[in-house]
């Protein structure tokens, strides 16, 4: 029989208590299949959707670091819409950047969140499902196209393309024209667009690095749309990309856990205050 027996005084090694090992986002991806099944409409299957968010996670690295509450809100709100993320579409993007927040003892630490960013054929999906619209595009000038405009009273829209050798890029515009009989356009310099884009992305990562076009076109169609009479419940979806859904709430009817302790995870990355991220109300993107 083995002798268990500890001397008075005599020193014993004794194991450190084993934690549970943390969730990978894919985890927490895989975790959140029920929520993600309410959230989404019938066109897309909950399947199909979790392997695009999983496959968003592989292609950006960055999007695995980010807070799980902030990358499943992201990815609901994708969700909610039926906009497909990061995906060749260019529907809608997640996109990782760095939230500069005060901590209570007087610290600033960075926090790696992910931001939900609808793409320029998103809002065209979502345009032609309200019913609203006839048509809804948008197009690239460029300096050797025959491209005139006028406003006013009897304001006008000409664009004819260059066959070849179209130079480089001056102008983008969008156009649309609603069911009951109604149009509208805007129309950008591609200097406008640069500061729009100097002033409102302030991701690490961003469509604007790899799909500059297609995030141009986006923002000149959110400008049109501003002037279009429009219902409600399309300004509210147009909006969605604004709302940051609270996903303990979105989860507490669908399944029973607990999310991990984010502010203490983030405590000890003390950082310097180099820029502090927020999302503007109006366009849903990242301003200073």
């Amino acid at each position: 029989m083995a002798n268990n027996s500890v001397k008075v005084g005599e020193k014993v090694n004794v194991p450190a208590p084993q934690q549970a090992p943390q969730m990978s986002m894919k985890d927490w991806i895989n975790k959140s299949q029920k929520a993600i099944a309410k959230a989404l409409p019938s066109t897309i299957t909950p399947e199909r959707f979790t392997r695009m968010a999983t496959t968003a996670v592989t292609m950006n690295p960055d999007l695995g670091k980010c807070t799980p509450s902030s990358f499943i809100g992201a990815m609901l709100q994708a969700a909610a819409l039926g906009l497909e993320p990061n995906t060749p579409l260019g529907q809608a993007y997640l996109i990782p950047y760095n939230r500069s927040v005060k901590t209570p003892d007087g610290r600033w630490i960075k926090v790696p969140e992910a931001q939900f960013q609808i793409g320029y054929r998103g809002l065209i999906e979502l345009a032609h499902r309200s019913g609203e619209f006839k048509s809804i595009e948008a197009h690239v000038v460029y300096e050797n196209d025959e491209f005139d405009y006028e406003l006013g009273l009897e304001p006008k829209l000409r664009h004819k393309p260059a066959m070849s050798n179209r130079g480089e890029i001056v102008w983008v515009y969008a156009v649309y024209k609603l069911q009951s009989g109604g149009y509208g356009f805007e129309v950008m310099s591609k200097d406008d667009i640069d500061e729009h884009r100097k002033k409102y992305s302030k991701a690490r990562t961003s469509p604007w690095d790899t799909a500059w076009e297609g995030m141009a076109k986006k923002t000149v169609i959110k400008q049109a749309l501003k002037y279009a009479p429009l219902k409600s419940e399309f300004v509210k979806a147009m909006n969605n990309e604004d709302v940051t859904l609270n996903f303990k709430e979105e989860l507490a009817d669908t399944e029973d856990f607990v999310m991990p302790d984010e502010e203490s995870r983030y405590a000890e990355e003390a950082v310097d205050v180099d820029e502090v991220i927020t999302v503007d109300a109006e366009t849903g993107e990242i301003k200073e």
